[in-house]
């Protein structure tokens, strides 16, 4: 059993593989967090302590003891009302203005399977894959019911977490604050990792040690944003990749959030991840129903790299879903970079035709085939082929690209309109702006007003068809804006937008999806504006982030492998100088780092040298090799990206039949001095030859103190090394 109630002690105890997590119901009816880290077992109420904390509040029930405070103890929901001034997971409004509440445990059910949630992203699993807790708590006073959701998955070291909020009595009532998972510790002596960034320099870990008050990180941007993703990573001051103890939360959420560590007044911890507080205020109605997000938590007491393999291996096929969930994905071809928005069909045919002898599989017509769409500045909204644009019909098109043995894809940006469009001049009202004021553009571009179900069903139709024109076998999701005028012709209450707008997009992707279920859907938002375990759900791999250059690619990958497992990651091989930073590479090292990741081209092939149209050829059939082991190894980080002389990484078969090292020099100097890199993941015991020199090494030595690189001289070298387990 992964979920077991002891009636004696009021607790329910959540086992996986390797961790446990407990939560205790106490004497008055509120939810304590007692315990989350290594498998064990009993009852962990022993932590908890009490004293008189004076300028804490106490509960009225407690009477005189005022040894009994919320403001101290750690609990599972903590909410705003019952004396606990430190960041609270959940706040209600009643119909009169007054916040807070008093919820209490009334039940309790435990069931196999995992729970859905309607309308959301969220881990799925089988019965014989999870369980599910459900614990109902309630404020008899408002007639509030709030049923708190667990999904166990032990092989994962895998719990989540979401909530459901419904209104039960003859008032509205307004939510004010919606955290999801919260989790109290009774120490503080953590260090803290996040991941910043901005357009084109995305998900940068930082790791920082935990001070008295809070650390934040959020977006206010409608998504899930270029400069905060949404997970964080809490750990033991001395957790390293391969050792210590370390818990990551992980937002299956694309919109606005909020993620919150805080190190209290008495050396406590708490970590919150949810919605985004500001901007937010959802009305609920007698009987109307909210269902929070859902958050992934995890536990590892052998370092990061475990915590890592956790998260990946869940999202990777538990997260992700449908046909290419599993599939190696076609090396494709992107025209923007080979044609910006100045093209016809035979531009699209002669780039298909000149990467097709390459060996590349797919071509993509990026932004420009629609509408009046020559440039950045009109046309969103108009989701119709321009015809006279491509001098035909996008069926011949692509009936002329699969003629060459290529397949086709596309680009759109659905969420998205422009003032000069045909859509906006008959419904203005469907953009989301504020009435009587200008408009904050940003791109040239407003947004859709997907809380609204006619201006979704609108799209639909557009693109549906598009896409019954021709056999077009994948698409790409562009989002290239954040949301800063949040303003509805349709909402009676402006606080409810954002989500409900979230609700919409989910809504458009999930018909999009199941009406084509054999298009490859990748997710975008100029780049990685938007990678998160919320649009994996429908994207099964998402454009990691618009900057190619392999140097910066590199620090952009080792952060986003903390969460993400490599074959979410959308990733290409483009020209140099690199068009975000004028940087020049070699050409073998642009492509060992584009191959952890989906790999493709940003390229025009006619400019390419005989040589270079020679290493793509190896290259792909590089690509194919090693494929596999690629999408579905695991990931170790063998350096630190940043601060390093080396990028090293490493991905291992799971049961250590073979590894694939790649490494590439980021500074050199005269004189150079050697660098060694420690492998991981290899059998002990076992010896593994060298594909390419056919050398033979000791797994144990080369896990101890690693193997040299060679001292060569030239910027940015690549190195791969192919490791097979000898029998």
């Amino acid at each position: 059993m992964s979920v077991i109630y002891d009636e004696r002690n009021k607790t329910f105890t959540l086992h996986t593989a390797e961790s446990t997590y407990q939560i205790q119901v106490d004497r008055f009816g509120f939810l304590l967090h007692l315990y989350y880290g290594a498998k064990t077992e009993g009852c962990m109420d022993y932590l908890l302590t009490y004293a008189d904390r004076g300028f804490s509040g106490n509960p009225y029930e407690s009477s005189r003891d005022r040894t009994y405070s919320l403001d101290a103890l750690p609990q599972e929901f903590p909410m705003w009302g019952q004396g606990d001034y430190r960041s609270p997971a959940f706040m209600i409004r009643d119909s009169h203005g007054v916040y807070g509440c008093s919820l209490r445990y009334e039940s309790h059910q435990i069931r196999e399977g995992k729970y859905t949630l309607s309308g959301l992203p969220a881990v799925y699993a089988d019965a014989g894959e999870a369980q599910t807790l459900e614990i109902t708590m309630r404020d008899q006073n408002l007639g509030l019911k709030v049923t708190l959701l667990y999904g166990v998955l032990p092989e994962f070291d895998v719990i989540t977490r979401a909530a459901r909020i419904t209104n039960e009595s003859e008032e509205h009532v307004t939510l004010e604050k919606a955290f999801t998972a919260n989790l109290d510790f009774v120490g503080g002596n953590y260090d803290t990792i996040v991941f910043y960034g901005r357009h084109a320099m995305e998900r940068n870990m930082q790791r920082t040690p935990l001070e008295h008050g809070a650390q934040v990180i959020c977006s206010r941007r409608g998504m899930s944003s270029h400069q905060y993703n949404p997970m964080m990573i809490l750990t033991d001051r001395d957790t390293t990749e391969g050792s210590g103890r370390c818990w990551s939360m992980q937002f299956v959420y694309s919109g606005g959030f909020k993620g919150l560590i805080e190190r209290d007044q008495y050396n406590q911890t708490r970590m919150q991840l949810g919605l985004m507080d500001e901007l937010f205020s959802y009305p609920l109605s007698s009987g109307q129903t909210f269902t929070m997000p859902e958050v992934i938590l995890s536990y590892s007491n052998a370092g990061l790299s475990r915590l890592s393999h956790n998260l990946h291996r869940c999202l990777r096929t538990h997260v992700c879903r449908g046909k290419w969930r599993d599939r190696v994905r076609p090396v494709l071809i992107n025209s923007w970079e080979a044609a910006y928005f100045h093209f016809s069909a035979d531009t699209i045919r002669e780039l298909a035709k000149s990467a097709g002898e390459l060996g590349v599989e797919m071509v993509v017509m990026d932004d420009g085939w629609f509408g009046k769409r020559n440039d950045d500045c009109s046309g969103l909204g108009d989701w119709i082929v321009n015809e006279e644009k491509l001098g035909c019909s996008l069926r011949r098109l692509v009936q002329d690209i699969n003629a060459l043995g290529m397949r086709f894809g596309i680009w759109i940006e659905p969420e998205m309109i422009s003032e000069d469009s045909d859509l906006y001049r008959a419904h203005p009202d469907w953009a989301l702006t504020i009435p009587g004021r200008k408009p904050v553009i940003a791109r040239s571009q407003l947004v859709l007003d997907f809380s609204r179900k006619e201006v979704v069903d609108a799209v639909f139709d557009q693109l549906t068809k598009v896409f019954d024109q021709a056999n077009i076998e994948y698409v790409k999701w562009d989002y290239n804006r954040g949301i800063a005028d949040v303003f509805s012709y349709a909402a009676e209450d402006q606080g409810k937008v954002l989500f409900d707008y979230m609700l919409g997009v989910y809504d458009l992707l999930e018909r999009l999806t199941q009406r084509y279920p054999d298009i490859l859907f990748e997710g975008c938002s100029g780049g990685g504006g938007r990678f998160d375990a919320g649009m994996l759900y429908y994207t099964p791999q998402i454009w990691c982030s618009d900057n190619t250059d392999a140097v910066d690619r590199m620090r952009i990958q080792y952060g986003t492998s903390f969460g993400y497992p490599v074959s979410a990651v959308g990733a290409h091989v483009s020209a140099c100088p690199n068009e975000q930073n004028g940087r020049i590479t070699p050409f073998e090292t642009r492509a060992l780092v584009a191959m952890t990741g989906t790999f493709g081209y940003e390229l025009d092939p006619d400019k390419l040298t005989e040589e270079e149209k020679e290493q793509i050829r190896t290259q792909i059939k590089d690509h194919h090799k090693y494929a596999s082991l690629i999408m579905n190894g695991d990931y170790y980080r063998l350096t630190n990206a940043v601060t390093a002389p080396l990028c090293a990484w490493e991905i291992a078969a799971r049961d250590g039949s073979e590894a694939l090292i790649t490494a590439v020099m980021r500074k050199i100097q005269g004189n150079m001095t050697v660098n060694y890199i420690c492998l991981k993941g290899l059998t002990k015991g076992a010896m593994y030859r060298d594909e390419a020199s056919g050398k033979c090494y000791p797994a144990d030595a080369l896990m101890d103190m690693g193997f040299p690189l060679p001292i060569e001289f030239g910027e940015y070298r690549g190195y791969r090394f192919h490791l097979v387990r000898m029998s």
